[in-house]
């Protein structure tokens, strides 16, 4: 009797065994659905990225504003009587240095 219960619970484990760690187990369709999730997600974003070049492409093909606008952007072209300025983001040290400076010469005697 023991022998059979014992060759069952063999029997059973074998037939377990392909359903969770075979080709088509379940930890290997786990696999595959998140590599499916993460491809989709990939694919998602490049058909954004494309999406925004057709856009670039059209704009280049149909009309100057576009051209105009990279060459201001990319190599700091300007049209005639047009001034260029640049604001650039203040920094607390150099904000600091130039107080620090006018102060001195508030306190220089003249």
């Amino acid at each position: 009797m023991r022998l059979i219960i014992y060759s069952m619970f063999g029997l059973l484990i074998a037939i377990q065994y392909p359903l969770w760690l075979g080709k088509g187990g379940w930890f290997k369709v786990y696999e595959m659905e998140k590599q499916l999730k993460d491809q989709k997600e990939l694919n998602q974003a490049l058909a954004l990225r494309n999406t925004k070049l057709a856009g670039d492409v059209n704009d280049l093909k149909s009309g100057t504003r576009a051209i105009e606008e990279r060459a201001r952007a990319e190599h700091g072209m300007l049209k005639e009587g047009e001034y260029f300025v640049q604001i650039l983001p203040s920094d607390k040290s150099v904000a600091e240095a130039k107080q620090d400076a006018l102060a001195k010469e508030a306190q220089k005697p003249q």
